[in-house]
């Protein structure tokens, strides 16, 4: 809480005679400063004729002088009343820049040029509509941050300050998209900033003027609750404060007396937090009492209650019975003159200081949420070089305006992206930086960048408020020259290049591995594992973890040539040796298949098995076709042959020169779309003829037969280890 002082409303409606306004404020400076001002003031009369302001329409002078004559109650020096009527200058002139240094002098122009950035920052930075209010919350909080580290003078933030509350004592004359989208910006940023700087007035007022524009029923009601107006309640309490300011002097006190009425804003917000009603509120008129020692404050409150009556139940001792937050205070409330409540704080300088610029900082209670240690120290010196300008300005000018220089955030840089949206990166940070904190597969793929338009080498560091925009490539990733140039300054950058670094050479290692392991499934011809069943066999969750462990030599091949034999079928015992007639050799077909003892028989593999070589196979004589070949273990031949034993033959295969023979492969996997072309796919690589597809889809799940020719069995391994790792695939083998 400040002292109650001129109100915004009083200095708006000086400023609206502009004659009488500058005959004013010359008067309280010396003969150099009077000077500067009425050249500034002559120059913004003559830069803005018949100019106009976008969006309001209001008149552009007009506005120049409202702002300046808050910006000249808030006591940041003649430099800034000059750069406040010459914030426009931009607009107006193209040697803006050269002008405003000759005719006036280098801190004005620096200070409009900040002006300018933040103004031209505003009007592209935009929250997301779509966004929760959490995540709003937290990118209007990224917006204050940036506003405060692209100034390299805390005096371009007060500035823009008092340009936004006259546009807010103005915006009742706009149409009403306008009201609300600058009164919603107002609440998000500049309220919230004016209130963590402790400048009270303005954000009282921007607070009260865009709460009128986004609630204006709630608004009205709570302006009729109020027995009195602002200005009323404001004269109440200064009544107040001089009756206990005589009450402190007769009991020989020494101590700081201040007070405020609380505005109509923070009493909707109140009772909705806290689900009070108004007649429940007792701090709408409030004082506070400072002194030097704990001991005065309780002697404070009993005068307190002595020349008032207390509210039962409304006192809180806060020094015996600290807050969480360490905050001490006592709060009383009374009923004060005309039977009207007031609260009463009580507390020590100390205490006060700890409030304010502590842990226990009024503006983190207000705002909520969790705080950054590092960033909120800043916010304090912030506001302890306000607190102390009114006592340094006269004594010390020079030494104020060096003070307002400040390059406290500066260990941080704030940008936007082309839609708008702020990021936040560390000092030094480069477009490659920027990429990775929109998505990391744009970091891996940028090859080159924007900044307001213009193409940079990637290795261009990045200023406050700049907009970037990066030109990435279809595909591809990154360098790691990025990271032995010094290119990358984030964390999250670094550890994503890394990570795609060491991501590549584990693929180079899984490929490896996954060639020596096909090479071994190939010397099992006879055996058919389940690839998963087979890598959790051998300790592994997944079969890519079976390929690398392999391909960088923690696991051996004999292991694996084990772990595949564990997977061998028994020795078909469906039809024995000795249950096979045996005849001589005599030759083969025209098919290849060699009959034992007999010439030239007609010979036809049995659809039912589909043999194929290497696999075991007998024949069975046939009525009318010849010898059906089947192989050793099917359950067809086993059935035939116990039918009739002496039709059983024993064959086997010749020489196959440019032979072909259909298999049957089953795939059991999770349905999803592109499933049966990406399974092609894989047939298709490993030169495979697919004359047949049969597929059922059930209950999200996929069973797929393909008939496929194959010159020999021993191919049948490699084709299934690749099928088996299409995604979605849970099983695949030979029917």
């Amino acid at each position: 809480m400040v002292s109650v002082v001129r109100s915004v409303a009083d200095t708006l409606a000086d400023a609206a005679d502009h004659g009488r306004w500058l005959q004013q404020l010359s008067a309280s400076h010396n003969e150099s400063e009077r000077a500067l001002l009425t050249r500034a003031y002559e120059a913004a009369q003559t830069l803005y004729a018949g100019k106009t302001l976008a969006p309001t329409g209001e008149d552009l002078f007009d506005h120049a002088v409202a702002a300046a004559a808050i910006v000249a109650d808030l006591d940041l020096l003649p430099d800034a009343i000059a750069a406040t009527l010459l914030f426009a200058a931009p607009d107006c002139r193209d040697d803006w820049q050269s002008w405003l240094a000759k005719t006036f002098n280098p801190t004005v122009a620096v200070l409009v040029e900040g002006v300018n950035r933040v103004r031209t920052l505003t009007e592209f930075a935009r929250l997301d509509k779509l966004a929760t209010a959490e995540e709003r919350a937290r990118q209007a909080e990224t917006m204050r941050k940036m506003l405060l580290a692209m100034v390299a003078d805390i005096r371009v933030v007060l500035i823009k300050l008092a340009w936004r509350t006259q546009t807010m004592h103005y915006l009742i004359h706009c149409d009403e998209p306008v009201r609300l989208k600058i009164a919603q910006e107002t609440m998000d940023i500049f309220a919230p900033l004016a209130n963590r700087l402790g400048v009270w007035q303005i954000k009282w007022e921007l607070e009260d003027l865009a709460f009128r524009h986004l609630h204006p029923v709630e608004y009205k009601k709570i302006a009729r609750l109020l027995d009195e107006r602002r200005l009323e309640r404001i004269d109440y309490i200064g009544r107040v404060l001089g009756a206990l300011r005589e009450e402190l002097a007769r009991a020989g006190i020494k101590g700081d007396v201040a007070g405020r009425p609380k505005h109509i804003y923070s009493i909707w917000k109140k009772m909705r937090k806290k689900n009070l009603d108004f007649s429940e509120l007792y701090d709408i008129r409030a004082v506070r009492v400072l002194v030097d020692k704990v001991a005065d404050c309780y002697t404070v409150l009993g005068i307190v209650h002595s020349i008032w009556q207390p509210v039962p139940g409304e006192f809180d001792d806060y020094i015996s019975h600290p807050k969480a937050n360490d905050y001490r205070s006592l709060h009383t409330a009374v009923i004060g003159p005309e039977d009207k409540v007031v609260e009463v704080q009580i507390r020590t300088f100390e205490m006060h200081e700890h409030a304010e610029f502590g842990v226990a900082a009024h503006w983190r209670y207000k705002e909520g949420g969790r705080g950054d240690a590092a960033y909120e120290e800043k916010i304090a010196w912030l506001r302890q070089l306000l607190d102390w300008r009114e006592e340094v300005a006269d004594s010390n000018r020079e030494g104020l305006a060096e003070a307002f220089q400040t390059e406290l955030f500066s260990d941080t840089v704030y940008v936007l992206t082309p839609a708008g949206k702020v990021l936040t990166l560390p000092a030094g940070a480069t477009a490659i930086d920027f990429a990775y904190a929109i998505h990391t597969d744009l970091g891996h793929r940028c090859r080159g960048a924007k900044i307001e338009g213009q193409i940079v080498p990637l290795s261009t560091p990045l200023e406050n408020g700049q907009r970037v925009e990066i030109l990435a490539a279809k595909e591809g990733g990154p360098s790691v020259n990025w990271l032995h140039e010094g290119w990358v300054k984030s964390h999250r950058a670094i550890s994503k290049i890394r990570q795609y670094v060491r991501q590549q050479n584990a693929d180079v290692v899984r490929e490896t591995g996954r060639q020596l392991f096909d090479k071994e499934l190939a010397r099992h011809p006879g055996v058919q594992p389940n690839l998963q069943a087979l890598a959790e066999k051998l300790g592994f969750a997944r079969l890519d973890e079976l390929y690398g462990a392999l391909g960088h030599g923690e696991l051996t091949l004999r292991a694996v040539a084990q772990a595949i034999a564990s997977f061998a079928p028994p020795p078909p015992a469906d039809v024995a040796p000795e249950d096979i007639v045996h005849r001589s050799r005599g030759g083969h077909d025209a098919g290849g298949i060699l009959i034992e003892g007999v010439d030239n028989l007609m010979t036809v593999l049995a659809k039912c098995c589909k043999p194929a070589p290497p696999d075991a196979v007998a024949g069975f004589v046939t009525k009318g076709r010849g010898i059906s070949i089947h192989r050793a273990g099917c359950t067809t031949l086993k059935r035939l042959s116990a039918d009739a034993p002496e039709r059983l033959i024993a064959a086997d295969w010749g020489e196959q020169k440019n032979s072909v023979f259909p298999i049957d492969l089953e795939v059991l996997a999770r349905d999803r779309n592109g499933l049966l072309r990406d399974i092609s796919d894989v047939l298709s690589r490993d030169k495979l003829n697919v004359i047949a597809v049969n597929t059922l889809s059930r209950d999200l799940k996929a069973r797929m037969r393909f008939t496929v020719e194959v010159r020999s069995v021993t191919d049948l391994s490699r084709v299934l280890a690749h099928v088996m790792e299409v995604n979605g695939v849970l099983e695949v083998r030979r029917v």
